[in-house]
């Protein structure tokens, strides 16, 4: 049974008013909520590929070279592709891949960055230069490149076996690694700063004087003290990762067909661009309108945890 004192009531409501203040703020930007309910759908949609598959009996890797280049028809929503496979069903197993990579990606790209942020400035001193000046290196690197060299790399050397290198769990596990590995950078220098602005306050001076860790302090005092800088980094940063991924399966180095994914979708489009110039529009599409919708989620969530918007939407 909880007991709700004098003391812990305020810092509860307090809690509760300052999270639907946010959610105040980002529902009335009108832009970020229609962006998130179309991504809401679209991963809806996506996650349906398989159930409708199964419903209608067509296998979206399946070629068919009686059925190529079909228009639209009840049957196939959008018409079929030049091996006669279902446009529709392969953009959305491409949308489960291209989304998944997105956020798995950020997720490991959040825990690298906010480890080597937070310790770097936590710790401060040479840890702190060591860190950093690793970090510009990394960001010093051209990142396609460097994105396609790693994408290069045969994982048979490694000690795989061909059917284990070339499996798509293991194509899609190494996508996300190679970009996880180049895209921590922005978060770990949030974090950093953040760090370095609350480890000499009172309350975390406090702290260590009474005996408690660097760990106690890192998890209880910075972290959620410095969280909403760093989750819009991480909502900004889904969309960008899902463009490393379309691009590195459109020069051949992501996800291997037939598994589809956007990328390797406008790929096999782009020589029938004249023929047939709806099988590079509809994946180029996808990728615009989700990496936009991403990015105004990302500028919305931004302007809500800003308590200065609320000031700037109070004098106009």
């Amino acid at each position: 049974m909880t007991i709700i004192t004098a003391d812990t009531a305020p810092e509860r409501a307090t809690n509760n008013s300052v999270w639907s203040k946010r959610w105040e703020r980002f529902r009335h930007n009108k832009l970020a909520m229609i962006s998130l309910v179309f991504l809401i759908i679209l991963t809806l949609a996506c996650a349906m590929a398989g159930p409708i598959a199964h419903l209608t009996g067509i296998d979206p890797n399946a070629t068919n070279l009686l059925r190529r280049f079909k228009p639209p028809t009840a049957q196939h929503w959008l018409g079929t592709d030049d091996l006669g496979r279902d446009v529709l069903l392969r953009l959305l197993g491409g949308g489960q891949v291209s989304i998944a990579v997105g956020l798995l990606a950020t997720f490991i790209t959040a825990i690298i960055g906010i480890s080597v942020g937070v310790t770097a400035g936590y710790i401060g001193g040479k840890f702190d230069n060591i860190l950093m000046r690793m970090t510009d290196c990394i960001i010093a690197l051209p990142l396609i490149p460097v994105l396609i060299v790693l994408g290069a790399v045969d994982l048979t050397k490694l000690g795989l076996s061909q059917t284990a290198a070339t499996s798509p769990m293991a194509v899609f596990l190494r996508i996300v690694i190679i970009i996880a590995l180049v895209d921590w950078t922005t978060i770990a220098r949030i974090a950093r700063a953040g760090t370095i602005g609350l480890r000499d306050v009172d309350y975390v001076r406090a702290s260590t004087v009474s005996g408690a860790r660097g760990s106690y302090n890192v998890f209880v005092h910075i972290l959620p003290n410095i969280a909403t800088p760093l989750i819009v980094a991480m909502t900004l940063s889904v969309g960008r990762i899902i463009l490393f991924e379309s691009t590195l399966s459109f020069l051949g180095f992501g996800i291997i067909p037939p598994t589809p994914t956007w990328g390797n979708m406008l790929t096999n489009a782009q020589q029938l661009i004249i023929s047939a110039p709806m099988l590079a529009v509809y994946p180029g599409l996808l990728i615009f309108t989700t990496v936009m919708a991403v990015n105004f989620v990302g500028d919305g969530v931004r302007s809500a945890f800003d308590p200065r918007s609320e000031t700037r939407s109070g004098s106009h």
